[in-house]
């Protein structure tokens, strides 16, 4: 995401959303935002030491945001999984 566009979206939607996750789409109806969210292949700080693999995405989310402009907003999230080659186990950001 571009730095003028991330600073604008720091102003519309929780700064989590903004620091992890892109915007791969989004749909407008008449009074409904759908934003389609991807969580960044960005290691978790806590496994920085660790050798993780991006291997699949959870099942995507529904959430519904606060209002923009009287459209209601509904982000539609997925969130990464890695694999932690060193202990064979799964890790995920919460």
């Amino acid at each position: 995401m571009q730095d003028s566009f991330k600073e604008l979206f720091k102003l519309l939607l929780p700064e989590i959303i903004v620091d992890y996750f892109e915007l791969t789409s989004y749909e407008k109806d008449q009074e409904i935002l759908h934003l389609y969210l991807k969580e960044i292949n960005s290691i978790p700080k806590e496994y920085r030491e660790s050798k993780l693999s991006s291997k699949e995405f959870f099942d995507q989310i529904t959430v519904q945001d606060f209002p923009i402009r009287g459209h209601q907003v509904y982000l539609h999230i997925t969130r990464r999984i890695w694999l932690n080659e060193d202990t064979g186990q799964v890790v995920f950001r919460d």
